[in-house]
């Protein structure tokens, strides 16, 4: 079965792009060109991607976004004309997978389609299992749990986590965790990375007083510290 993909913009010429590239490679694309309308289809449809415009009619795309990152599963990609680093932040924090600014390569789109669906729909593969004090990362399975419990964590928050944990007390830069995480060499602030571990730090809480740490090397990137 093709995998399917929902697109949402207001604007029908962009859909058809979206559309003609995404069919070439063999996905099923579905359009909407509200946010009401987007809502209703990713209910029914349960697709595996969902790219998504901001400024819309009928609920705009961070209400979009917020409503689907709340159940988790399917990942969404921003494709959006607002530019700014606030946005692109707002749309990472909010639990998008990626945020492509308007105009687009649509060759470029192709590529982070493909970059974010082999992460979060990929096959099957042998368990990958990381053990330290307190936290445990499967990365077969997607899941992150503490002593706590489970903690929900979108595919590349997990992906990002598990290079750190991978690499005890090694010095990550921010650049190669860009180059294994997202797997494709593209345009992209560096920050996008100080985004996500913002949000893995906020998740995991480890609090004072635990085993491990994510440790900010400034200028260069992050380390995962553990007593090993």
């Amino acid at each position: 079965m093709p995998r399917r993909i929902l697109a949402v913009d207001d604007d029908a010429n962009v859909l058809k792009i979206i559309q003609l590239y995404l069919e070439r490679e063999g996905y099923e694309i579905l359009t909407a060109q509200t946010g009401a309308r987007a809502l209703e289809m990713w209910t029914r449809e349960r697709p595996d991607l969902v790219i998504l415009d901001v400024m819309m009619p009928g609920g705009d795309g961070w209400d979009v976004c917020r409503r689907i990152c709340a159940e988790q599963g399917t990942p969404v990609m921003f494709l959006s004309g607002r530019n700014e680093d606030a946005d692109r932040i707002l749309g990472l924090e909010l639990g998008a997978d990626d945020y492509l600014t308007k105009p687009f390569n649509p060759r470029e789109l192709v590529a982070r389609v493909k970059a974010i669906l082999r992460r979060s729909t990929g096959e099957a593969r042998a368990p990958e299992v990381v053990d330290h004090p307190g936290l445990r990362v499967n990365r077969s399975e997607y899941a992150v749990s503490t002593d706590a419990g489970g903690v929900e964590m979108t595919p590349r928050e997990v992906e990002i986590l598990w290079l750190l944990v991978s690499n005890p007390n090694r010095v990550l830069p921010r650049e190669l965790i860009l180059e294994r995480v997202w797997g494709y060499d593209y345009l992209v602030d560096t920050r996008t990375v100080d985004t996500h571990i913002k949000r893995i730090r906020s998740k995991l809480d480890p609090g004072e007083g635990a085993a491990w740490s994510i440790e900010t090397v400034w200028g260069v990137g992050y380390r995962f510290v553990v007593d090993i």
